[in-house]
């Protein structure tokens, strides 16, 4: 597919056609490459989908936490949906080719599901913090209509944050050159082929890390703060060794998402470079979605239990 000016619209300034880079000249690479994202894809699918099912179906699950988590598996199967097929589509095709309205779409929703999630890690951390520091009244204060209130402002934060940027984008002319320097259509790279002043544009996205990026990552913070104090104060060493395997699972991936967002996001522009973009970009889009069943399963035996009843596989 010729990636050169041909993808732009006949007698316009503005680029309707855009094509992401190449990974590499090299086919072999390519084909290694496709073979380990691929992998990676399926089983983030496949332990997702397994985790929302289990909890879905065993009522035992049905507490607060469980619930955040069977939503927090649902999301990361959009997170992943919405850049892997098309990158796996450009490694080994020459269809690298991507319309304006098809990159708007994918935009969209790559920054909804990854501002939902945002919101969704801190609503499980206030979870937690009421359920170790205030045991006597978790029950009526993350009740059924609380939990789920919580969920609804998660997925609506981010369909607004969505809607907003994307539209700020879309709003720009691209006078080219129409080659994307990434493998989707996320904002740094889309902003370096638009046309005229777009510090206005990054001013937006600065804006929007810090509300829906960092502000969920201090709730995150002072929850774990507080949790560790009265941890910290508990009589029995059993009752501490609990409250912190309860928590551990939900703080590493905080740290695997939070820790590969912000270094995209919230640095200066002045230290961004494509390959360290890129790489940031594929662990927490294929990476970091795998990880996340295998954490929870691994480190919680209740899951485990479940996805061993769904999947048919109990201990007898």
């Amino acid at each position: 597919m010729n990636v050169s000016c041909s993808l732009w619209q006949e007698n316009s300034l503005s680029v309707k056609r855009f094509a992401f880079a190449k990974f590499s000249e090299d086919p072999g690479e390519c084909f290694l490459l496709f073979t380990l994202i691929l992998l990676m894809f399926l089983a983030s699918l496949t332990g997702n989908a397994l985790i929302a099912l289990a909890i879905c179906t065993n009522p035992a699950l049905h507490t607060p936490m469980y619930f955040f988590l069977a939503n927090l598996s649902l999301l990361e199967i959009g997170y992943t949906c919405s850049v892997i097929p098309k990158m796996l589509q450009s490694l080994v095709t020459e269809a690298r080719g991507i319309s304006r309205e098809g990159c708007a779409t994918q935009m969209f929703f790559f920054i909804f599901f990854g501002i939902t999630e945002c919101c969704l890690l801190a609503a499980m951390a206030f979870d937690r913090y009421l359920a170790i520091c205030s045991p006597l009244h978790y029950a009526t204060r993350m009740s059924r209509g609380v939990c789920v209130h919580l969920a609804m402002v998660s997925w609506g934060m981010g369909c607004t944050v969505g809607l907003g940027q994307t539209n700020f984008i879309f709003s720009l002319d691209f006078c080219g050159p129409c080659e994307i320097d990434h493998f989707f259509c996320d904002l740094p790279p889309l902003l370096a082929l638009a046309c005229g002043d777009t510090s206005h544009n990054e001013a937006a996205i600065f804006v929007a890390a810090v509300l829906c990026i960092f502000s969920p990552f201090l709730l995150i913070i002072s929850s774990y703060v507080r949790i560790l104090v009265a941890v910290l104060v508990m009589p029995s060493p059993e009752g501490r060794h609990k409250a912190l395997s309860t928590c551990s699972s939900h703080l590493l991936v905080v740290t695997l998402f939070y820790g590969s967002t912000s270094a995209t996001y919230l640095r200066p522009k002045s230290s961004h470079s494509p390959g360290m973009d890129k790489l940031l970009a594929l662990f927490y889009t294929a990476v970091t979605s795998m990880l996340n069943p295998i954490i929870y399963s691994l480190r919680n035996k209740e899951v485990k239990a479940a996805l061993r009843k769904t999947l048919c596989l109990r201990k007898f």
